[in-house]
């Protein structure tokens, strides 16, 4: 029933923003507790720690699915991750539009022929990292500087070389970019501190994705510079990871797992709300990219005084924080969220 709820609220933002295309991103959240007393799912990481691992599936700052886990359990272990993707393709095509193009943007860990055949049968798109073997490292540096073309946006350079691979048990040849940072800003990389990356997508080789993100206007997604700078945003789907440890906490404090994993999906709710509420009321006076403590420090943590006068109710605020954080207009639109409507 949360994840329904987490569903719906992700509809509400959609048709807030409608979005012509919808980028979503997969991964996991390692939720470290080494210093728990022994409670059921609490299993080794591989970060090293023992605690939890939930899937989580992201979109524009919210999370908008998980699956809460033991800590052994991988990135793409049995079908849940696939399963979770059809869900919520399914959801968007119903409540949201039958065309709209899908994207996934997944690390190394998803990497797996099953999981892409899944994906195609979805006809949505997908930059997915993979493992760079022997003969990609050897055809890397074989190749000729030449045929090694260049990326940049503003703080990095990337060398790249498109190709078509196919893996020993694979069915089909997919498209693949293997990729290496030339400089971080000014700075210029040597060869030892450039590492060969690469990662393999299904858009740009005549599937209905990009029909679909042909009529959408997303023909860029197609373009090797659009499909290397979408699979380099993957960061900025793990920073959602960092906010949500940031507003809640990691130790879950029950020793049995179906309480700890309600606990969970109950902190998901609250921060999906809090990142909305962050954007709808506060965006003028903080910036939605903010973490919580930020947004406690400058907004929660203000001396105030509740008083009672002439029938009313007065929350009274120093005039400086009522000038620097325009309270007025804080309390005019706390009071008018978006419309929500359960579909």
């Amino acid at each position: 029933m949360f994840r329904y709820l987490l569903q719906h609220l992700f509809l509400w933002r959609l048709k807030i923003r409608q979005p012509k295309v919808v980028v979503l991103g997969m991964d996991t959240m390692v939720m470290d507790n080494d210093e728990a007393r022994k409670r059921h799912g609490v299993e080794p990481t591989y970060k090293k720690v023992k605690g939890f691992q939930p899937l989580q599936l992201t979109w524009e700052g919210l999370i908008i699915g998980a699956v809460f886990r033991g800590g052994s359990k991988h990135s793409n272990d049995g079908d849940t991750a696939l399963k979770m993707v059809e869900h919520i393709v399914k959801f968007i095509r119903k409540h949201y539009g039958e065309e709209v193009p899908i994207i996934m943007r997944l690390d190394a860990g998803f990497f797996d022929q099953d999981l892409f055949q899944g994906f195609e049968k979805l006809q949505i798109g997908y930059i997915c990292g993979g493992r760079v073997y022997e003969e990609l490292k050897a055809l890397a540096e074989k190749t000729e500087t030449g045929r090694w073309q260049q990326y940049r946006n503003r703080q990095q350079v990337w060398d790249y070389l498109e190709l078509g691979d196919r893996r020993g048990t694979w069915q089909t040849f997919r498209r693949a970019f293997l990729c290496r940072p030339v400089a971080e800003g000014r700075q210029r990389l040597l060869d030892y501190a450039r590492p060969l990356t690469i990662f393999y997508t299904n858009m740009g080789m005549g599937q209905a994705i990009d029909q679909r993100l042909a009529a959408a206007g997303g023909e860029h997604y197609l373009e090797p510079e659009g499909i290397i700078a979408g699979y380099h945003s993957r960061g900025a789907d793990e920073l959602v990871h960092r906010g949500l440890k940031d507003f809640s906490f990691e130790e879950l404090p029950f020793l049995r797992f179906a309480p700890n994993a309600a606990l969970y999906y109950t902190m998901l709710v609250a921060f999906f709300l809090f990142e909305c509420f962050k954007e709808d009321v506060c965006g003028e006076v903080i910036p939605v990219e903010a973490y919580a403590t930020t947004m406690r420090r400058r907004l929660l943590d203000v001396a105030a005084k509740i008083v009672r006068h002439a029938g009313k109710i007065i929350l009274k605020v120093a005039a400086s924080a009522m000038e620097q954080l325009q309270f007025a207009a804080l309390w005019a639109k706390s009071g008018a969220p978006p419309q929500f409507v359960w579909a």
